[in-house]
């Protein structure tokens, strides 16, 4: 038996979120061990789309222009008839983040991107081939105990926090007894991942197949990948499904020939729609897969796992460093839960327009979205009810009474400020901030001595957003969520007990 040392964070699985994570704490300064049961990334690709607020949350960690070299921005997404005839098409539309609003990617990719990222960090230990074998809570910190799969020692190390990011299985969650609420769809998947050898027509767009006797989902993966997916029938062969000739078939009723694509792999898998009972067990946090599941319809999988990092590891920096009380940890599943299950319920509704098998409920579907979208704005419109909702979050870390424009993400325009022009996150820098257009109101000297950055803006687009939350000042959280606004002078509430000036390594200014 050996022992490591004590860590501030343990972070469990090395996907997309764990690896986010990692380098959200390692940029703040916290000593961090990775725990990851592969030796390496995992081959699949799995994820293949992300979001602009994702990208926003990777720029924090300097990785969002790196990324993007490998992604395909704001392709067409359409929903065709049994024709191949659109019924609804469009491109997702921006809400200012500061980056495409749509991403296709590829994981495996992504996945290397974040690990290289993770090496810039001489205070993350990365242990590879490591399994989790127990987790326990004590009084001011919790402990591990990890199996090395290479030598099958064993070792006990302790971390004030930790972080299970280990996959919709999650042994983390079983071990700590955590309920998986839900339900697994009886129709399995068979997915076809390909490489490009030669491009076809609408190669290059996102197109959801209704038709009733055969939903597909035909996709478009960067670096020369593509990829389809298709429901089994009852009492089809699923060994059968994912043969060469089952799968050259599903792709030639496509147009789609060996001279186009070569064929990487096919598999069957299960659609799920779980969320755990609890998303913090003591000093153990559930995050990603682990804490929530949802089907592929709106690409959100992922991107919802590192939406949770983004807003549990600055608020574990702040309770580390002494500058936030413990209890600010309670609000990571206040916030999260409800914006996951309403992402979920999307995908869920978006999947139910794909996969209708009643003929005369499909050609109606097919008339009326037809008709309706030929309406004006009604396609750019109509995406804030069925694509991803907005970043907001209507309860947790926040203060009462501040207005409309509390618990939204701010926008992200280019602005200037001392003689840079620069995103307006790379000027914040992951800083609580007071940002106003006007004279400073009351209250706001309290922020300013707590450290927050000041900054007046005068950005149209900044101007506009506040002015349709009626603000012209706010004070927002270092994820870029507003905490507090006011308008027209009126006093801006002061900082909540136990909020203490912290600098970006988590170490008291």
């Amino acid at each position: 038996m050996n022992t490591c040392d004590t860590y501030d964070v343990a972070v469990i699985g090395y996907g997309p979120t764990g690896a986010t994570a990692a380098n959200l704490l390692g940029r703040l300064g916290l000593k961090v061990v990775v725990i990851e049961r592969d030796p390496d990334i995992y081959g699949r690709a799995r994820a293949i789309s992300t979001d602009e607020e994702v990208l926003r949350i990777w720029q924090s960690v300097g990785l969002a222009d790196r990324l993007k070299r490998d992604m395909l921005p704001n392709r067409p997404v359409a929903f065709v008839d049994t024709d191949g005839r659109p019924f609804v098409e469009t491109v997702i539309e921006g809400r200012g983040c500061g980056h495409p609003a749509q991403q296709f990617l590829y994981q495996p990719a992504v996945d290397e991107v974040l690990r290289d990222g993770v090496t810039r960090f001489p205070n993350v230990d990365v242990l590879l081939e490591r399994e989790c074998l127990r987790v326990t809570n004590a009084a001011d910190h919790a402990e591990l105990l990890l199996a090395d799969l290479r030598t099958d020692g064993f070792t006990r190390l302790r971390a004030s926090y930790v972080i299970a990011a280990d996959g919709g299985s999650s042994p983390t969650r079983g071990l700590l007894g955590v309920g998986y609420t839900g339900r697994t769809y009886g129709e399995r998947w068979v997915v076809i991942d390909t490489k490009v050898r030669k491009e076809w027509d609408a190669h290059d767009r996102l197109r959801f197949h209704c038709d009733p006797d055969q939903p597909m989902v035909d996709c478009p993966t960067p670096l020369g990948h593509h990829r389809w997916e298709y429901p089994v029938r009852s009492g089809q062969d699923e060994r059968h499904l994912v043969t060469a000739e089952a799968v050259r078939n599903v792709l030639a009723a496509q147009g789609i020939t060996s001279d186009h694509v070569e064929v990487l792999r096919a598999v069957v898998y299960s659609h799920h729609v779980r969320v755990a009972d609890r998303w913090r067990i003591g000093r153990v946090f559930l995050a990603g897969d682990a804490a929530h599941a949802m089907p592929p319809w709106i690409g959100q999988g992922m991107s919802a796992g590192v939406r949770d990092a983004a807003n549990l590891c600055w608020k574990l920096a702040a309770v580390l460093a002494g500058g936030a009380p413990e209890e600010l940890l309670d609000s990571y599943e206040a916030e999260r839960k409800p914006h996951v299950v309403e992402v979920t319920r999307r995908a869920v509704l978006v999947g139910r327009v794909i996969t209708e098998r009643r003929p005369v409920i499909a050609a109606l579907r097919n008339h009326i979205l037809r008709a309706l979208t030929r309406l004006p704005g009604v396609l750019t419109k109509g995406q804030k009810f069925w694509w991803i909702p907005a970043a907001r979050y209507t309860a947790g870390f926040f203060a009462a009474g501040g207005g409309p424009a509390v618990g939204w993400q701010i926008p992200q325009p280019h602005i200037v400020h001392d003689g840079e022009t620069k995103p307006l996150d790379d000027h914040l820098d992951g800083r609580w901030a007071l940002l106003h257009t006007a004279a400073l109101p009351p209250g706001a000297q309290a922020w300013q001595r707590m450290g927050a950055t000041t900054l007046r803006v005068s950005q149209p687009e900044l101007v506009r957003w506040l002015r349709a939350r009626k603000a012209d000042t706010v004070v927002l959280r270092p994820d870029g969520f507003v905490y507090t606004a006011s308008r027209s002078g009126r006093p801006l509430t002061r900082p909540p007990a136990g909020l203490r000036r912290t600098d970006l390594t988590g170490a008291p200014a």
